[in-house]
C-alpha cells in the first residue's frame, strides 16, 4: 500500500452547494420541521437571533446497522432530551422511539448486530442528577426486551451490591461476523484497587459476563486494542512507576504477552489506532523536522513503525480515525482533518462512493457510511457540512440511484447567511510558522477593514480550528466582526515541533503569537484597528495577558473560564477544589508551564491576577459556580485585584455550570452580554 499524501490547500473546492433536487421523502422531515426554531418577528432581515447559533444539535449521532436495513439517531426537540430512535428503511413507518427518559439523554449508542443497540446516558445541561452516571443499555430495535447492563443510578447500584457495574465500562462493540457469539461486547472492570482494567465478555440480552479467553492479561493494563473478533491484541500498561509505560502485544497464534515499546508516559513512541484480524497493527508517529504525525503500520520484523507512511498530511498531524471493514477484513481508508476534512479510501469500490458522492455535493465535506459498498444495492449513508453549513443528512440508495433527505443536524440554520471560513499560514515575529484560521464578516465590504474579534482557543495543548461551521464564530461574525484564531505555539495538530516550542511560554512567546495574528490581518487590510481579544479557559488567560502585554492592541476583553492566577493552577490550594491530578501537577504541568519554585519570576511576570494593575481596558468576565477545571476562586482574585486597581470587570458567574456553558439559557445569557459588550467597545465613532 503506497504513501498517501493529503495537500489540503489543493484540496480545497467550490464553498458554495450546487443546487441538487434531492428525489424521494424524508421520513423525520415533519418532526425536524416542528423541532425548528420560530422565525423571529420583531428581528430585521440582516440579525439573525443569537438562539440560532447556540441551540442544541438535532441530531448527536447517526449510525446505519450493520446491514444497513436500519438507521439509529440520537436527536433532540425542542426543551425535550436527547432520545434514540429506530427507523426500518424496508418501510414507510416513521422513526420509533427505542430509548426516552425525563431527566438524562442519550448521548453514545452503537448497533450490536443487526437487530439490538447498546447506549449510554449523560447530560446537554446540568441538572440535579448527581447519583447518575452514563450506565450501559441494551434494546431492540423495536424498543422491546430492554435491559440495564451497568446501572446508571450509583446510589440504587450500591443498595442492590452491584459494586462492579461501578467499575466497569464498555471497551468494545466487535462487528456481527461468524466466529463471534451474537449479542456479545467487551467490557472491562476495574480491580486489584488499582487502575488495572480486565476485559470481559458481556450478553446485552442476559447482562451476564465471561472470562474473555487469552493469556494472563498484562499486570498494570488501563488500555486496550482488539481485533474485530474481540480479541485483545494490545495493552498499554504501567506498572507503579509513575512515569513509565509500556505496549504488550499478543499477535494472532501467540500464546503470550511480547513487550514491543517501554517509554516515558508524556513521550510514546508512537500512538495505536486500530488492530485488523490478520495482526495488522495501525499506530501514528512523528516524522520529519516538525515532527508531524503521519499513519503507518508497525513492523514486528524491525520492532518499530514501518517507514513508509499510508497517509501524512503536510504541515499537519495526521489526526482522525480508521474506517474497519464490516465483514472483518482489511481497513477501508482513513479520516484525516488537515486544512479541510476528507477521507483517504484504501478500497476502490468506496473510493468510487466517495467521488459519486462529491461530485453531487461539491465544495462539502462529506462524510459517507456505506453498507455493500462494492455491491449494486449499496446503502450510503452521507453526512455532508460545510463552513456555512453544521450538516445535513442524506441516504443514497446505489440501485434505485435515488437520494434521500434525512434531516438537518441543526435546525433553522441558513447557509446563504453563513460566513466563510479561510485558512493561512503566516509568519510570526521570529519567524516561525503560524497557521491562523479566518472567519469572514458576510457582506463585508472587500478592501475594507472590519471590526476584529481575536479568538484565543483553549487548552492550550489542542487543536483549535477547523475548516467548519462554529457556532461563536459565525454568531460574532453575523454581527459584523471579523474572527481571528490562531494557533499559538503550544497548540497541538501541527506537528510535536510547534507543540513544544510553547513550552513554559505561557504569556511570553505564545502571546506574541496572537499579536502577530491580528498586525498581520491589520497589514493586509482585513482588521481595523478597532479589535477586541476573547477566550475562554487558557483563552481566557491569554485574553488577560494579551490586555496586560499589548494594551495598544486591543480595546477591550472577553474572557470567561479563565485561568488568572498560574500559581494556583499548578500548586492547587487546600481551600479550592479542582480536577487536576497529582501526576498532573507532578509531571505534566512543571513541564509545559512552570515549576512555582525554579520558574517563580518568570510566573509571577505571566500571572494576571499579580499583574492586574496593567490591565486599563474593558474587561468582561464570566466563571461557572460549579467548574473544578479552572474553578471560580480564579475569578474571583482576579475581580478583587482589578477593583483594588479601580478598573473593575463586568462580572457574571452561572452557579450550575461548569467550565463552559452547557445550559441553553446561560449560552444565550452570556452571548447577548458578549454581544453588548463588544458593540459598545467596538463602535465607528468611539475614540481608540
Amino acid at each position: 500500500m503506497g504513501e498517501r499524501r493529503v495537500n489540503a490547500r489543493g484540496r480545497r473546492a467550490s464553498r458554495m452547494l450546487a443546487a441538487a433536487c434531492l428525489a424521494g421523502w424524508s421520513w423525520l422531515a415533519a418532526w425536524a420541521q416542528e423541532a425548528a426554531p420560530p422565525p423571529a418577528q420583531a428581528a430585521s432581515a440582516a440579525t439573525i437571533p443569537a438562539e440560532r447559533f447556540f441551540q442544541h444539535p438535532f441530531v448527536l449521532q447517526v449510525r446505519l446497522s450493520p446491514s444497513g436495513r436500519y438507521i439509529a439517531m440520537s436527536a433532540t426537540r425542542d426543551d425535550q432530551h436527547a432520545s434514540l430512535f429506530v427507523v426500518d428503511l424496508q418501510s414507510n413507518e416513521m422513526a420509533r422511539v427505542v430509548a426516552n427518559f425525563a431527566n438524562l439523554d442519550v448521548v453514545y449508542f452503537d448497533w450490536v448486530g443487526d437487530r439490538r443497540l447498546v447506549y449510554s446516558l449523560g447530560l446537554l445541561e446540568p441538572g440535579e442528577t448527581k447519583g447518575y452516571g452514563p450506565g450501559l443499555f441494551g434494546v431492540d430495535v423495536d424498543g422491546a426486551n430492554r435491559l440495564e447492563l451497568l446501572c446508571s443510578d450509583r446510589r440504587g447500584c450500591l443498595a442492590n451490591g452491584k459494586y462492579q457495574d461501578l467499575n466497569t465500562r464498555l471497551l468494545f462493540v466487535p462487528p456481527p461476523l461468524a466466529d463471534v457469539k451474537p449479542d456479545e461486547i467487551v467490557v472491562g472492570e476495574i480491580r486489584g484497587g488499582t487502575f488495572h482494567i480486565v476485559p470481559q465478555w458481556m450478553n446485552t440480552r442476559t447482562g451476564s459476563v465471561r472470562e474473555l479467553p487469552m493469556p494472563q492479561a498484562p499486570a498494570g493494563a488501563f488500555s486496550w486494542w482488539f481485533d474485530s473478533r474481540g480479541e485483545p491484541r494490545l495493552a498499554m500498561t504501567q506498572d507503579g512507576q509513575e512515569q513509565r509505560a509500556a505496549f504488550e502485544w499478543r499477535g494472532p497464534g501467540d500464546t503470550a504477552w511480547h513487550r514491543i515499546a517501554e517509554f516515558d508516559i508524556r513521550h510514546p513512541p508512537f500512538s495505536p489506532l486500530a488492530v485488523t484480524a490478520d495482526g495488522q497493527l495501525y499506530v501514528t508517529q512523528e516524522r520529519g523536522a516538525a515532527k508531524e504525525a503521519v499513519l503507518t503500520t508497525y513492523d514486528f520484523k524491525t520492532q518499530a513503525p514501518a517507514a513508509t507512511a499510508l497517509v501524512e498530511t503536510p504541515g499537519f498531524d495526521f489526526s482522525g480515525d480508521l474506517v474497519p471493514n464490516a465483514a472483518g477484513g482489511a481497513i477501508l481508508g482513513a479520516r484525516v482533518d488537515a486544512e479541510v476534512a476528507s477521507t483517504v479510501w484504501f478500497d476502490k469500490a468506496t473510493a468510487q462512493l466517495q467521488e459519486l458522492v462529491d461530485k453531487r455535493l461539491p465544495g462539502r465535506v462529506n462524510r459517507i457510511d456505506c453498507r455493500r459498498c462494492a455491491q449494486p444495492d449499496a446503502t450510503v449513508l452521507v453526512e455532508s457540512s460545510s463552513d456555512h453549513d453544521p450538516g445535513r443528512l442524506l441516504l443514497y440508495h446505489a440501485d434505485t440511484q435515488r437520494w434521500e433527505n434525512v434531516g438537518a443536524v441543526m435546525t433553522g440554520i441558513e447557509p446563504r447567511r453563513m460566513a466563510t471560513v479561510d485558512y493561512q499560514r503566516i509568519k510570526a515575529r521570529d519567524g516561525r510558522d503560524l497557521p491562523v484560521w479566518l472567519t469572514l464578516p458576510p457582506g463585508q465590504p472587500a478592501g475594507k477593514p472590519a471590526p476584529t474579534v481575536v479568538m484565543v482557543h483553549g487548552g492550550p495543548w489542542v487543536r483549535g480550528g477547523h475548516w467548519r461551521w462554529d457556532p461563536m464564530a459565525q454568531f460574532l461574525a453575523s454581527r459584523g466582526y471579523l474572527v481571528i484564531e490562531p494557533e499559538y505555539r503550544g497548540s497541538a495538530g501541527y506537528g510535536d515541533e510547534h507543540l513544544r516550542a510553547g513550552f513554559k511560554q505561557w504569556g511570553q512567546a505564545m502571546q506574541d503569537d496572537v499579536a502577530d495574528a491580528l498586525i498581520w490581518a491589520q497589514k493586509k487590510g482585513l482588521a481595523s484597528q478597532r479589535a477586541c481579544i476573547a477566550g475562554a479557559s487558557y483563552g481566557g488567560y491569554a485574553t488577560l495577558m494579551g490586555l496586560v502585554r499589548d494594551p495598544q492592541l486591543y480595546r477591550c476583553g472577553v474572557a470567561w473560564v479563565a485561568v488568572s492566577d498560574p500559581f494556583l493552577y499548578l500548586d492547587g490550594s487546600f481551600l479550592v477544589r479542582d480536577d487536576i491530578t497529582p501526576w498532573g501537577r507532578r509531571y505534566l504541568l512543571p513541564e509545559r508551564v512552570g515549576d512555582v519554585d525554579k520558574d517563580k519570576a518568570m510566573l509571577t511576570a505571566a500571572s494576571p491576577v499579580a499583574q492586574a494593575a496593567r490591565i486599563r481596558a474593558p474587561l468582561l468576565l464570566g466563571y461557572g459556580g460549579k467548574d473544578v477545571r479552572v474553578p471560580v476562586a480564579h475569578g474571583e482574585r482576579l475581580r478583587d485585584a482589578l477593583e483594588k486597581a479601580g478598573r473593575p470587570p463586568e462580572w457574571v458567574v452561572y452557579p450550575k455550570e461548569g467550565h463552559g456553558w452547557q445550559r441553553l439559557a446561560d449560552r444565550l445569557d452570556w452571548a447577548q452580554r458578549v454581544e453588548t459588550f463588544l458593540a459598545r467597545h467596538l463602535r465607528d465613532d468611539e475614540p481608540r
